[in-house]
């Protein structure tokens, strides 16, 4: 067998695969929008056992003859040299795969499906009780079970490195902290200059906002930003999410609150970012692994671009404004552009996460960060992580959780088994501020171009730059080629420096 027969052979295996983990997302995304409560057993037998033929496919001995073939091995993923450059990022992607799957039991990846499946209905209950006791034993499960994971998977230093690689590859805990701790210093003395200055005003934000309302700005959004509704639709759930159900079908959820107007309306720009990623990948990738982000951080990037450096910049509400006053006119109609532009860039710690500005953001996640970390290492026990989740609160953001639904049990991801998912949403924060410096650069007229409501030039750039890779390059090889450099956290704190400084008069 030729390394081209090996590369097709494994392709065809590839795209199986892919139609097998598209099928389970199509049951993961009707648990979270429309799912009966009483049909969750079933349902986490379902995803349980369809995981467990994905497992037994992935893992497969005829896997070892085709790399062989190709060439491919631990010491050379990528294979035969003489292979197209795609080819063999498409092998170093599947050996990645291959060796991370061989290395999990099949009765420890369905149980922990299927314990996941119970813990977000829980969760969910849970939260909306603000019960932590109820929904602990399932997170206690979760622990042990993500321990038992990073076990199998192997790591080095700490077992976090196995957790943090599956979102984010071949990054440590090391770096992580390394990147976290200046970054929080920095964070909380930009914190401590605003907090000594008045207040930007927001009293109009504190109105009531009829949902339907919402909803119909929100789908004005989703034209605006060109997120196709032939390929993608737009629902409700507890936690706003993206999910990918095929190459041309990629779903994205948000929530709505009376009283918060800019939840729905940033959540949904958030999403949209994901989705408009997803829908980016070039046709030569569809059906195959490389036809998803490189990484969550890359990932976040996407979509905290578009949700803060776009939809939070003066020149994004100089056109958009108008639309949503027309919506809103008795709570908006007499609110200038500068008002409601200082007002969505307000900065003050609050509890919850997805609704945070931009400067306290990451110090949310530096908080998650660390109470991962204690939880998997075992010094923290799962009972005694809502006291250690409120007394981080108070330490990094100044403020105590009024109840552990507005602390511990806020996100989704632990009910889901994603420990080591959080640090990429800071990593993403990085990675943007980065690949905006080298946009602004591409596209000297960038905020008159934003201003007027061109944002294709914005997908445009995306799209050539980042998306066309998919996950053919890793993060950092990413980083490089769009860069000209590795990840520099100085372009994120300058951004911030220079759009506060201005908005507080710093």
């Amino acid at each position: 067998m030729t390394p081209q027969d090996a590369v097709r052979r494994l392709k065809s295996l590839d795209s199986e695969t892919e139609l097998l983990e598209h099928s389970l997302a199509i049951l993961a995304w009707d648990e979270e929008t429309n799912m009966p409560r009483r049909a969750v057993e079933e349902r986490s037998e379902q995803m349980g056992y369809l995981q467990g033929i994905l497992h037994n496919k992935l893992v497969t001995a005829e896997f070892e003859d085709l790399f062989a073939a190709a060439g491919a091995d631990d010491a050379n993923p990528l294979g035969d040299p003489t292979l197209p450059t795609l080819d063999r990022a498409f092998l170093r992607a599947v050996h990645r795969r291959y060796s991370h799957e061989t290395r999990l039991p099949e009765e420890l990846v369905t149980e922990f499906v299927r314990q996941t499946s119970k813990a977000t209905a829980v969760w969910r209950e849970a939260r909306t009780e603000n019960n932590f006791p109820k929904f602990a034993p399932h997170l206690k499960t979760l622990v042990e079970l993500t321990r038992k994971k990073a076990d199998c998977l192997g790591y080095q230093d700490h077992p976090y490195d196995a957790l943090i690689d599956e979102y984010e590859p071949w990054m440590k805990t090391s770096e992580i902290r390394s990147i976290f701790e200046p970054l929080a210093e920095k964070l909380s003395s930009l914190v401590a200059r605003i907090k000594s200055v008045p207040q930007v005003r927001t009293d109009f934000l504190d109105a009531r906002f009829d949902v339907a309302k919402q909803e119909e700005f929100g789908r004005y959004l989703l034209e605006q930003l060109h997120y196709p509704l032939d390929r993608g639709r737009l629902d409700v759930s507890a936690h706003p999410f993206t999910t990918t159900l095929g190459f041309d079908d990629v779903r994205i959820t948000t929530r709505y609150k009376e009283d918060l107007l800019m939840s729905s309306i940033m959540g949904t720009i958030h999403e949209t970012g994901h989705a408009l990623y997803e829908l980016g990948f070039p046709e030569e990738l569809r059906g195959s692994l490389l036809a998803t982000g490189t990484s969550l951080g890359i990932h976040e990037s996407q979509s905290r671009t578009w949700e803060n450096i776009v939809g939070r910049s003066r020149a994004f509400w100089q056109v958009h404004l108008d639309p949503l006053k027309r919506l809103f006119p008795s709570q908006l109609g007499e609110v200038s552009v500068d008002e409601f532009y200082r007002a969505v860039n307000k900065v003050e710690p609050s509890l919850i996460r997805i609704e945070a500005d931009e400067v306290t953001y990451s110090l949310h996640i530096v908080l998650r960060f660390e109470l991962e970390l204690r939880l998997i290492s075992g010094d923290l026990a799962v009972e005694d992580a809502p006291a250690a989740w409120n007394d981080k609160m108070e330490e990094l953001l100044g403020i105590r959780p009024d109840s552990d639904a507005n602390g511990i049990m806020q996100d989704t991801h632990w009910a889901s088994g994603l420990m080591g998912y959080f640090p990429t949403y800071a990593l993403g924060n990085l990675y943007g501020a980065q690949f905006t410096k080298t946009m602004r650069r591409d596209i000297p007229n960038l905020e008159a171009e934003i201003a007027s409501g061109n944002l294709q030039v914005i997908l445009d750039w995306l799209r050539s730059h980042i998306h066309v890779h998919g996950a053919s390059l890793t993060a950092g090889e990413l980083c490089e080629k769009v860069t000209g450099e590795s990840l520099n956290p100085r372009y994120f704190s300058d951004y911030l420096e220079a759009k506060f400084g201005a908005i507080y008069n710093l």
